[in-house]
């Protein structure tokens, strides 16, 4: 755990220097997402719960509040977050012959897992619902790190890597986007919901 909050660490205050650090980390994409996206994930996921389920928001006057509907996200949150890593590395993966380059499912993986960084930190703030709104500097600020590391990690030439960047990022935010609406109808056949009750 110790190293995970480190390198987490590293990526907010220092991204520029980590990045030269992940380029040269061995593990697997599988050990990437299980050791440490999912227990920064855990961290959105947990406030999502506590936040919607427990704690409950105002909307018009009304209190929302619900354990179903709090678990339903959290679910959600936290699916959506794991799949979405895989599946938009492995995407990159796929077009970086578009772009004359190679970059392995491993660091295609770990260039989105890494880049979430600010943006699961940031989900702990959806323990207090009226904070959950700024949750997007988070991921403002997980755009920036993308940045920076992209070159590093894909090894792009210089008049290929705007083009690629952008299809990549693009290809994230759509993948993110499309699994949410997938979960949402799945946890939907099962009764739960996603928004909460009044």
């Amino acid at each position: 755990m110790e190293g995970i909050i480190n390198t987490a660490k590293q990526f907010i205050l220092n991204p520029k220097l980590e990045w030269e650090v992940a380029k040269e980390d061995t593990t697997t994409a599988q050990q990437h997402v299980m050791t440490y996206v999912l227990p920064l994930a855990l961290i959105s996921a947990v406030a999502i719960f506590i936040g919607v389920g427990l704690i409950g928001y105002r909307v018009l006057g009304y209190k929302v509040q619900s354990v179903s509907g709090g678990l339903a996200q959290a679910i959600m949150s936290l699916a959506s977050i794991l799949i979405g890593v895989f599946l938009s590395g492995f995407v990159i993966h796929k077009l970086a012959p578009t772009f004359n380059t190679s970059v392995s499912l491993d660091k295609a993986v770990k260039l989105v897992g890494f880049s979430y960084t600010a943006m699961l930190l940031a989900g702990v703030l959806n323990i207090f619902p009226p904070l959950a709104f700024f949750t997007f500097l988070g991921g403002v600020y997980s755009l920036y790190i993308l940045y920076l590391g992209f070159k590093p990690m894909t090894n792009v030439s210089e008049e290929k890597s705007m083009s690629y960047f952008l299809v990549s990022l693009l290809v994230i935010v759509a993948v993110y986007f499309i699994i949410g609406l997938i979960l949402a109808g799945i946890i939907g056949m099962f009764g739960f919901r996603t928004f909460g009750a009044f």
